[in-house]
């Protein structure tokens, strides 16, 4: 199957079953699809917790109830380009956590099975970690690209001192006039640049003609309009019309979190869903309005205290006999509601994310390049484990 056959199949079973996944959980009381309700509540908390952690495991709960479930998931399963890490010497995974040093070893270790010896564009770069690990391994020399002026001093400072031949350059790729960084004898290399990063880097290579591209797409939703601008011509024709709650979809499979950070979100969205409740009861609204986003320590206080500071930010008045405790129990009952809207979503999360990632495979397809799509590790390490290499 070829590249945009996948996507063709893809894209048509996205649209008959959007929806399935085109929705905001928070929007429901009750479970908005009859057919799946038995499933859904015929698992406890603890189930749904686990189910979602597991991808494939999702797809056979709901492959009965949802047509077309077995064909979704033999599409959104990628060829895999991992090979055998490279050995480093300490000084170079010096300040590098172990999980993305990891990651960092594995992405070197598949975008080096093409053996280039172009000078390196590293894009969006930090630190430069990944161009010092390419390097050391005998890139020719790195352009390192970062944003925030503090990193690339210190970057800098850390290639003099190992006497590894990378140059870091101070840009806002989104503002500034970034076209001379790109050359045509070159292997410009990004990963996880987010939305808008990672498409200017295309357009700019492909317009370049860069030789070799190797990027590793994350956080699509960034810096984009919300009504998300195909590249592609195929995903400019789909009937899909993607926005950015579409988009972040593509993003809710994680590695599992701390179970204090866990235990803060479960809070969180109780009281949320429990304001929202008292908002409606006074308000007679019956659509979901969200909050700001606010310092995590407010949920280790009370929900009333939440409440007045939610309502404030409302510009909500709030009656004095209020029985907070119904309302949070509300917001209990609630989120187990929308625990389970968003198990049925997240059973498409890969499947948007792998459309989003042929879309760009396409694109590059369409400026001249030999394209393929697979993944460099391991989804323990990072959901985002898709590598998209493109040579002109």
């Amino acid at each position: 199957m070829t590249l945009a056959q996948q996507f063709a199949a893809l894209d048509t079973l996205l649209f008959s079953t959007r929806q399935y996944w085109q929705c905001t959980a928070f929007d429901y009381d009750a479970i908005p699809w009859p057919e799946l309700s038995s499933l859904l509540w015929a698992l406890d908390d603890q189930q749904v917790s686990e189910l979602d952690s597991d991808q494939n495991a999702l797809y056979a709960y709901f492959a009965k109830a949802i047509k077309g479930l077995d064909e979704l998931q033999s599409l959104c399963e990628l060829p895999t380009t991992q090979q055998t890490r490279d050995e480093f010497p300490f000084w170079i995974s010096n300040g590098i956590k172990g999980r993305k040093f990891e990651q960092l070893q594995d992405f070197v270790a598949a975008i080096s099975q093409q053996k280039s010896q172009y000078p390196v564009l590293e894009w969006c770069a930090g630190k430069g970690h990944l161009g010092r690990m390419l390097a050391f391994n005998g890139a020719p020399s790195i352009h390192s690209i970062e944003l925030q002026a503090h990193l690339c001093e210190q970057g800098q400072h850390s290639a003099n001192q190992q006497q590894l031949p990378m140059q870091f350059s101070q840009a806002n790729v989104l503002t500034d006039d970034v076209t001379e960084y790109f050359k045509e004898q070159q292997h410009a290399v990004a990963l996880h640049a987010c939305g808008r990063l990672h498409q200017t880097f295309l357009q700019q290579a492909s317009d370049a003609k860069t030789q070799q591209i190797s990027f590793s797409p994350c956080c699509y939703h960034l810096f984009t309009d919300n009504d998300y601008q195909a590249m592609s011509e195929p995903a400019k024709q789909s009937l899909l019309a993607l926005t950015h709650r579409d988009l972040k979809l593509a993003l809710q499979e994680t590695v599992t979190a701390p179970s204090r950070v866990d235990k803060v979100r479960k809070t969180e969205v109780e009281w949320r869903l429990g304001f929202d409740a008292l908002r409606k009861s006074i308000t007679a609204e019956q659509h979901y309005v969200s909050v700001p986003s606010v310092n995590k320590a407010i949920f280790s206080d009370s929900f009333k205290s939440f409440c007045l500071w939610a309502a404030e930010k409302k510009s909500l008045s709030l009656p004095e006999d209020i029985d907070y405790h119904d309302f949070l129990a509300i917001g209990k009952q609630r989120k187990r509601v929308t625990e389970r809207v968003e198990l049925v979503r997240h059973v498409f999360r890969r499947a948007i994310e792998v459309w989003l990632v042929l879309d760009r495979a396409l694109y590059l397809q369409q400026q001249g390049y030999q394209v393929t799509v697979s993944t460099f590790c391991e989804k323990q390490l990072t959901p985002r484990n898709i590598l998209i290499q493109a040579n002109y």
